[in-house]
This record gives structure tokens, C-alpha cells and sequence, in this order.
């Protein structure tokens, strides 16, 4: 009875515990919604819902907007997925099924590796090497091919420079490769044996049994490893802030300077004055939760959706 009363206690104890650190979460994650709002809310007093889509951003005569901000962090984060997203797939699946296995260890830890670099390094590789590169061999061949194409060439015009919009989303593309393909390949990996073997023994090939057994197995798995890219890419500071430019102007071309919320907030931040200046700043990070909240939401209305239709069909 004595050792019965104990586990009890025991199993009570390691509940509340494990309770109380679930709920941390929770209690941390309120904590930043509410001081976003509070010190964000002078800013959203004055200006008033039109602060999201304002391109001004005027800091003499305190006139803030944060179009300019959002729009740079949303195209650099969309560019580095259409690049990153590919590759890691590709990558993944090498790894995974057609790497030769004196090679699969070595190139798995190269990917892990690269994911520990500092973004600070990844920064100074774009401004100091991959910038003048970009500048003198890649713009030029864009704007030549896709610059031509009616519609499409407005997104390629522009002064070669090598800072801007494009090359921060190149730069963050690879800053997002190695997350996404060690999620995809570990993801891959747990798929069991037995279920590949039986789509190779009716004859299927490696492209017929990654699509139809693979992916529908680990789609959750892809879909967060994909969401993790992209939370990285949407907050990432110090490497976007090197390459972008750093100016405050909306620009259709690619090419062209720009900025990105997180950009903004290292760049002035230290330097704010109490006022709106720094409640916009704050206005701007809570942009950026608003953001990365809807893209979960989009994320997890997927995968339910995806789920309920392989419901269906079976």
C-alpha cells in the first residue's frame, strides 16, 4: 500500500510538472502578443489600419508605413522557397533511395553542416562574393532571357548592382536548403522498408514509389520541414540585412534595393526615439507574428484538408 501511495504521488507530481511546462508555452507565447500590442499600439492609433499598406516611411517627419517592409519580406521568403524547396526535395530523395552508401553519411553530415553556419556568414559571403558574381555574370543573363518575356521582364530590369531583393531571396535559399532536406530526409527515412519493397516488386520505379508511397506517408513531416524553411526565411536578420540594400522604396524589379521587416528592426532599432518611430518598429515585428501565424494556419488547413481526402478515398 505504502509503495502504491508513492507511485501516486509520483505519478501526480510528474503530471503537474509536465502540465506546467506545456503551459509555459502558452504563457510565454501570450506574453508576445501582448507586449507586441501594447507598444505597436500608438503607432496603430495614429495611423490607423492604412499603416499595413503605406509605403511611406519617413522618419524627419514621422510618417511611418510598413508596405515597403512587409512586401520585401514576403518576396524574399517566396523566392527562397521556389529555390529551396526543389533542391531539398531533390537532395532528400538522393539521400534517401539512390545515394550510394559509402556516400550517404558524408553528404548527410555535409547538409547538417551547413545548416549550423551562422547567418552572419552567410551575409558576408553574399555582400563580399556572391553580390559582385550576381552582378556581373547572373543579372545580365536574366535580363537578357527572362527580361525579354512581355510582362515577366519588369521583374528582371533595372541597374546591375548585386544588392537587392533577388539575391537576398538566393541568399536565404540557401541559408533554408540544409533545414528542409534534413527534415525531408529523416522524414523519408522512417518510411518502412516493406511498403517501398512492395511498389519495387509489382514494378514500379524510384520516381512511381517516392510519389505515390513516400510523399503521401510523410506528408505531414514534408509539410513541417517546408514551414521550418520558411519561419527561418521570414525571420532571418543579419544575412537579409547585408544583401538587400536597406532602402525604404517599392520597386517592381528584382533587381532593385529593398527591405525586409527584419532588415528594418536591426537597422533602427537601436537608434529609435520613443514615439512613433518606435512603435512602428514594434507594429512591424507584430506584422511579422501576424504573418508567420497565418502561414501555420495555412499549413495546418493543408494537411487537414489532405488527410480528410485520403479519408475519403479509402
Amino acid at each position: 500500500m505504502k509503495i502504491a501511495r508513492i507511485q501516486r504521488i509520483q505519478d501526480f507530481l510528474f503530471h503537474r510538472v509536465t502540465q506546467f511546462f506545456a503551459c509555459s508555452v502558452l504563457i510565454a507565447l501570450l506574453g508576445i502578443i501582448i507586449s507586441l500590442v501594447i507598444n505597436a499600439w500608438p503607432a496603430l492609433h495614429t495611423f490607423g489600419p492604412a499603416f499595413f499598406f503605406t509605403q511611406e516611411w519617413d522618419i524627419v517627419n514621422g510618417e511611418f508605413g510598413g508596405l515597403i517592409a512587409i512586401y520585401g519580406t514576403l518576396v524574399t521568403s517566396l523566392i527562397a522557397l521556389l529555390i529551396a524547396v526543389p533542391l531539398s526535395f531533390g537532395i532528400a530523395v538522393f539521400l534517401t533511395e539512390l545515394c550510394p552508401g559509402p556516400l550517404r553519411r558524408p553528404l548527410g553530415t555535409a547538409v547538417e553542416l551547413l545548416a549550423a553556419v551562422p547567418s552572419i556568414i552567410y551575409g558576408m559571403f553574399g555582400l563580399f562574393i556572391f553580390a559582385p558574381l550576381f552582378a556581373e555574370y547572373i543579372e545580365p543573363a536574366l535580363a537578357a532571357t527572362l527580361g525579354k518575356i512581355p510582362g515577366l521582364g519588369i521583374l528582371f530590369s533595372g541597374a546591375f548592382n548585386g544588392i537587392g531583393v533577388l539575391c537576398a531571396g538566393l541568399i536565404l535559399a540557401m541559408m533554408i536548403l540544409p533545414f528542409i532536406s534534413s527534415v525531408m530526409r529523416d522524414v523519408f527515412e522512417i518510411v518502412p522498408p516493406v511498403l517501398k519493397e512492395s511498389a519495387y516488386g509489382i514494378g514500379c520505379t524510384t520516381w512511381e514509389v517516392v510519389k505515390n508511397v513516400v510523399l503521401p506517408y510523410t506528408k505531414a513531416g514534408v509539410i513541417g520541414g517546408v514551414m521550418l524553411g520558411l519561419g527561418r526565411a521570414l525571420g532571418e536578420t543579419m544575412a537579409v540585412t547585408f544583401v538587400i540594400g536597406n532602402s525604404q522604396r517599392l520597386s517592381a524589379s528584382l533587381f532593385a534595393p529593398g527591405t525586409s521587416i527584419a532588415s528594418t528592426l536591426a537597422n533602427e532599432f537601436g537608434e529609435a526615439e520613443a514615439g512613433n518611430h518606435l512603435s512602428s518598429l514594434f507594429a512591424l515585428g507584430l506584422a511579422l507574428f501576424i504573418i508567420t501565424f497565418i502561414v501555420l494556419a495555412c499549413a495546418k488547413w493543408m494537411l487537414n484538408n489532405m488527410e480528410k481526402k485520403q479519408g475519403l478515398k479509402s
